[in-house]
C-alpha cells in the first residue's frame, strides 16, 4: 500500500508543479529553465533540471520567437507549427495517462491516472480538434463534449489509435 500512496502523491505533486509552471509562464517572461527553477523554488517547489525539462515537454511549452520567453503554444492564424506541437502533446498525454473511456451520445467521459485529468484536458483543448467543442476536467475524470454522436465516435477512434501506439 505504501507504494500506491507514493505513486498517488507523486502524481498530485506533478500536477500541482505543472500547474505552477503554466501560471508562471502566463504571468511573466521566463527565458531559461534555470530562471523557471528559481521561480518554482521561491514557491517552495524544488525540482531537478531533468524533471523540469519533462514538464516543459509534457506541457508543450515553446520559446517565443520575438523575445525567447517560454509560452504556451499559440493558437490562431500563425498556428501551423503550434497546432502540430499541440497534436503531438495530446498524443503523448493520451498514451501516458488515459485509462479508459465511455461514450454517451456526443459526450465522452475519460478516466485518467490520478491527477492527470488537468494535463489531458488542457492538451485536448489546445489541440483544437474539430470534433470537440470543449472539456470539463476533474482530478481523474474529463467530460469531453463533442459536436455530435458521429464526432464522438471519431474522437474515440483517434484515442484508440493513440493508446495502441
Amino acid at each position: 500500500m505504501h507504494s500506491v500512496y507514493n505513486d498517488w502523491r507523486q502524481d498530485i505533486m506533478k500536477s500541482f508543479r505543472q500547474g505552477q509552471v503554466l501560471e508562471l509562464v502566463d504571468q511573466e517572461s521566463i527565458y531559461s529553465q534555470e530562471q523557471l527553477r528559481e521561480r518554482l523554488r521561491q514557491r517552495g517547489i524544488d525540482v531537478t533540471q531533468a524533471t523540469l525539462s519533462r514538464d516543459i515537454r509534457d506541457l508543450g511549452l515553446v520559446k517565443a520567437a520575438a523575445d525567447g520567453a517560454y509560452r504556451r503554444p499559440l493558437v490562431g492564424d500563425n498556428a501551423a507549427p503550434s497546432a502540430v506541437d499541440a497534436a503531438a502533446v495530446l498524443r503523448r498525454t493520451v498514451e501516458g495517462s488515459l485509462k479508459k473511456y465511455d461514450v454517451v451520445q456526443q459526450f465522452v467521459v475519460l478516466r485518467t491516472e490520478s491527477a492527470q485529468a488537468h494535463p489531458l484536458s488542457e492538451a485536448i483543448d489546445r489541440a483544437r480538434l474539430p470534433e470537440v467543442v470543449g472539456t470539463i476536467g476533474g482530478e481523474n475524470t474529463i467530460l469531453v463534449i463533442c459536436r455530435g454522436d458521429r464526432e464522438a465516435q471519431a474522437f474515440t477512434r483517434q484515442l484508440e489509435e493513440w493508446v495502441k501506439g
